[in-house]
């Protein structure tokens, strides 16, 4: 492998990270947005929803979009966000 395909590869894996990042707020808005209705959950789902929402929040925060988006994804799941 040349330093031009080395740098191509660099710029390609670089450039996903921002579009995760930028996803992590919308999804928290969404879900904050969806909680603010008083959605209809048990007692353990609205327990469990707010904890993803917090762990989807630090991860975001410490860099980890990827694992933010996925554990946002289960909170909205239970939420039925699309």
């Amino acid at each position: 492998m040349n330093i031009r395909q080395l740098t191509l590869l660099a710029g390609l894996a670089l450039a996903g990270t921002p579009v995760f990042a930028f996803h992590c707020p919308a999804d928290m808005k969404k879900i904050d947005e969806a909680m603010a209705k008083n959605p209809k959950l048990s007692d353990a789902q609205m327990t469990e929803v707010k904890k993803l929402r917090a762990d989807g929040e630090a991860l975001h925060k410490a860099g980890k979009h990827q694992e933010s988006v996925d554990t946002l994804g289960k909170a909205m799941k239970i939420l039925n966000i699309q």
